[in-house]
């Protein structure tokens, strides 16, 4: 069976004055973190921004508002589209404020994401072998 997943979307990253322009989202999941979803945004080539995310967050975030802290997700309605608004608080500026980031990406296909990790580890039976890395750590001595 398949323990890992990976799909490219493309996303709109809101930015200040222009509106929102394409990025492509480059979200993967694998067994061996069953409790993660990382995203890595990208713009002609270039990584703008990776991120980890908790995957029953982004599950919740379809569904209504979830997060408090750098990362706060809800559904958005344009009315054409059914919308996953994710935004981001980076690392601080010089001036003291963060870096922010707003990013919509099509709900149905980041649905679509999730149920293929749900084949590969269903919610509810997510393990971690604390116990082998315990017996790793203390046999390291």
């Amino acid at each position: 069976m398949n323990s890992f997943v990976h799909k490219t979307l493309v996303v709109q990253l809101l930015a200040h004055g222009t509106g929102r322009c394409p990025v492509l989202a480059h979200l993967s999941y694998h067994a061996d973190d069953p409790f993660a979803v990382t995203a890595a945004f990208a713009h002609d080539g270039r990584v703008l921004a990776c991120w980890r995310l908790d995957r029953e967050m982004l599950s919740a975030g379809l569904a209504g508002p979830v997060g408090v802290g750098d990362v706060r997700m809800r559904p958005a309605d344009t009315g054409v589209w059914q919308e996953l608004r994710m935004e981001f608080l980076g690392d601080a500026r010089p001036d003291g404020s963060r870096h922010h980031a707003v990013v919509f990406a099509w709900a149905p296909a980041i649905a679509a994401f999730l149920r293929e990790t749900h084949h590969i580890v269903p919610p509810g039976q997510e393990r971690l072998p604390v116990d082998e890395l315990l017996e790793d750590i203390l046999s390291a001595g």
